[in-house]
């Protein structure tokens, strides 16, 4: 495996939604083998997606045995840690956040390497941090957060806006990604900590 920057935060935004997916396994009580299942769909769900759609096959996981590694690591990590953290919710909402944000960079920059417009790269951004989760949610039969009120998708949107603005300046490439990667990360939290929500308009009707 090649490294770089973009490979280190590829590996982290795998580690964070891996021990998400763990998490969210361990809060339905599932056993081991479930937490390790659950730990491997947000990290390659998204990204495979992403792959899918660009044409980029084998999808990437396939051919990087660093990528499964680093999951097996985060499932036995969280397996053998989770029993002595009293609020599991608030840890998998914190990795969750990190993957997202991480995941997003990657994904827009598969997009630059590729030679997509903004727009379609900011698109598969959004893909690559956000379909692994929606996966993981469904399997658990949890509504997504992409589904719901709560900012998610949208945090990842304005990562993306500000990624290309500040492409336009002398910023060097891995302070923009960083820069943005912090960005959605708090916007994340943040939504989450002061209740900020999506207008929703609902639909009255006689039954």
């Amino acid at each position: 495996m090649e490294f770089n920057f973009l490979t280190v935060i590829d590996l982290l935004g795998t580690f964070s939604f891996a021990v998400s997916g763990a998490f969210a396994a361990m809060e339905k009580k599932l056993d081991p083998f479930g937490v390790i299942i659950l730990a491997f769909i947000p990290s390659i769900g998204g990204g495979s997606i992403r792959d899918i759609l660009i044409g980029d096959l084998p999808v990437a996981w396939l051919s990087n045995n660093g990528t499964i590694g680093v999951i097996l690591f985060a499932a036995v990590a969280t397996l053998l840690f989770a029993s002595k953290l009293k609020k599991m919710e608030r840890v998998l909402t914190i990795f969750d956040a990190l993957g997202l944000g991480l995941f997003t960079m990657v994904g827009i920059e598969k997009g630059l390497m590729w030679g997509y417009p903004p727009g379609i790269c900011i698109s598969l951004g959004v893909i690559t941090g956000c379909f692994g989760g929606v996966i993981r949610d469904v399997v658990l039969n949890n509504v997504p957060y992409l589904f719901r009120k709560e900012i998610y998708a949208s945090a990842a949107i304005v990562g993306g806006i500000v990624f290309f603005l500040l492409k336009s300046t002398s910023l060097s490439i891995e302070l923009i990604n960083i820069l943005c990667i912090l960005l959605i990360f708090s916007i994340r939290m943040m939504s989450l900590m002061f209740r900020w929500k999506l207008p929703m308009r609902e639909v009255k009707g006689e039954r």
